[in-house]
């Protein structure tokens, strides 16, 4: 991909060669050579940097590969005005706008990073708009969307590598304590703690290593949580930490953060994968109350469904009609030596269950099938497979000792068991409450849930695409200021559906920025921008969830109009 600046062609003397193909003129740096024994010559290796240009012979457009060789270049941070399209789409600019100006982020983040914070909340409506983070791409979104740069400048991707060096992670910490220090420590919340995995290019990142990989491609990850305020619906902090560190063991370390933020008067929603006696005596001896998912299959819960299996199945007192699902709460003890009481809130469903003994169904069908097949193998070749749902019987051969695979039975007690645990769950709570509340608390874990899946799926940010610490750092920081923002966009498009008591295809982040980003502004021959069309229904629908009407758009337009008027004149 060719860059779209000039720079000088080097002048060293070797190294540099000129190629004309098809009438255009290519620029070659020979970068190593390769020796052949055999024919006893040598071949250099070449590779394009760029191609000359045509009105000036000693300049030339680079290419990606003139960064990788040539990294010290002084290069132009600002492009010409020239590069500003003649259509601007402004709609989703003005929604990420008044978000911003919900939350005072512009005056937060000016506070910590300066002159360059435009810039900032550019690359975060950059992830948010298109969905990447690639800065090579930012000058594809600049050049046709409005900007929070001073004048709405328009930076290269070199000036935003360099940005990217500048931000410390002492920037990240401050604007993370101003952003908690706002909150109101005295109201109880439920917060709502997450982690997931990213990809990175290993390069000099530190917190890059081979560890817990969620999506098991064996590459190099670092592992980055949140804590997400279910009661206010926002997020609080982040946490990025080294890829071979288990959610287990990193719990701790969030809740001794979230006590020096000051949320001393909060429980915590957790998933499964944070079940441990150390973290429940941590969370007891600190005050905080718990509300955790447990697997089925533990002893303890499972002994607790077949105890109580057919008591509130059937019962309609029993109904949580919201999630089509029975349940009640009994008391007990979790660990051992115990001396709280916890609450057990046991679920039931029909389809669970339906789904539950069809899954189990099929792998006791496949690992049969595989057994069998192996049925005369030795046991070596078995590697001693196991299975909880199957005996394995090997006969020895006397005097050689080999062992060969004869039978395979099956554990009928362990199948049984595990079908009649089929369409149960149990959340468990520190605090007492209605196994209703409880789910309902639980269930909105979905909040942060897709807080994760925007993380990924919609800011571009499953893998980091780069290759040393500061910009690791910057980047997440960068991510964490664009899940506000999105996340604002997320809930106030939510309650709009709940208000039109209707679901809208449209009312979705992504469907809604996309038709936002069809309201342009129109470059006239004059050199103004005008609004060039009406706002259709459907965005009014989209702009009325955040207090905005087609008024307001055309009061913003003309505004707007008139800035990029004295900019490009």
């Amino acid at each position: 991909m060719y860059l779209n600046f000039k720079v000088e062609i080097p002048k060293q003397k070797s190294g540099i060669s000129k190629k004309k193909i098809k009438g255009t003129t290519y620029i070659y740096y020979e970068h190593g050579r390769n020796y052949y024994a055999d024919r006893q010559y040598t071949v250099p290796q070449c590779t394009s940097i760029g191609k000359a240009c045509e009105d000036d012979p000693g300049m030339m457009i680079p290419n990606g590969n003139y960064l990788k060789f040539f990294p010290d270049a002084e290069l132009p941070e600002e492009l010409p005005a020239s590069t500003r399209s003649g259509c601007l789409k402004i709609g989703a600019y003005l929604v990420i706008r008044k978000v911003m100006a919900h939350y005072r982020l512009e005056e937060r983040i000016g506070e910590i990073i300066g002159k360059d914070a435009g810039l900032f909340l550019d690359l975060a409506s950059y992830a948010i708009v298109t969905e990447n983070n690639a800065a090579q791409y930012y000058p594809d979104y600049a050049y046709n969307h409005p900007l929070f740069t001073s004048d709405m400048r328009v930076y290269s991707d070199s000036k935003i590598s360099g940005f990217l060096r500048d931000i410390s992670r002492d920037d990240s910490i401050r604007f993370q304590s101003e952003w908690n220090k706002g909150r109101d420590h005295r109201e109880k919340i439920y917060i709502s703690y997450d982690s997931t995995n990213k990809h990175c290019q290993a390069g000099d990142v530190g917190i890059a290593e081979y560890g817990h990989e969620k999506d098991r491609q064996n590459k190099p990850v670092f592992n980055y949580a949140v804590a997400y305020d279910r009661t206010n619906r926002l997020p609080l902090f982040y946490e990025a930490y080294p890829g071979s560190v288990n959610d287990v063991s990193q719990l701790q370390h969030m809740l001794d953060k979230a006590a020096a933020y000051g949320y001393r008067n909060a429980g915590f929603i957790l998933d499964r994968g944070y079940f441990s006696e150390s973290n429940i005596r941590f969370m007891d001896r600190n005050g905080f109350e718990f509300i955790m998912m447990v697997k089925g299959c533990r002893d303890l819960v499972s002994s607790l469904i077949l105890e109580h299996k057919g008591e509130f199945e059937d019962e309609w007192e029993n109904a949580i009609p919201y999630y089509d699902v029975n349940g009640m709460t009994v008391k007990g003890r979790l660990l051992k030596g115990d001396e709280k009481d916890r609450y057990f809130h046991i679920y039931y469903s029909d389809y669970r269950k339906a789904r539950e003994r069809a899954k189990l169904q099929l792998l006791i069908r496949e690992q049969k099938e595989q057994l069998e097949s192996l049925k005369g193998t030795v046991y070596e070749k078995t590697g001693g497979w196991r299975s909880p749902y199957f005996d394995l019987i090997y006969h020895t051969e006397k005097g050689s000792g080999k062992k060969t695979l004869q039978f395979i039975r099956e554990r009928q007690d362990v199948i049984s068991r595990e079908i009649r645990l089929c369409g149960y769950f149990c959340i468990i709570t520190s605090a007492e409450m209605t196994a209703e509340t409880a789910l309902d608390l639980y269930k909105s874990r979905d909040s942060s849930e897709k807080l994760f899946r925007g993380d990924k799926s919609y800011l571009g940010e499953r893998s980091m695409r780069v290759y040393h610490d500061e910009p690791v750092h910057s980047k997440i920081f960068i991510e964490f200021v664009a899940l506000i923002i999105r996340n604002k966009i997320y809930t106030c498009l939510k309650d709009r559906m709940k208000e039109l008591h209707k679901k809208k295809n449209y009312m979705t982040v992504p469907a809604a920025l996309k038709e936002l980003d069809k309201i342009e502004l129109i470059r006239q021959a004059d050199g103004t921008y005008i609004l060039d069309h009406a706002v259709t229904a459907t965005q009014k629908d989209i702009l009325q969830a955040f207090n905005l009407t087609a008024a307001n758009v055309r009061k913003e337009a003309g505004e707007l109009g008139k800035q990029l008027s004295v900019l490009t004149n």
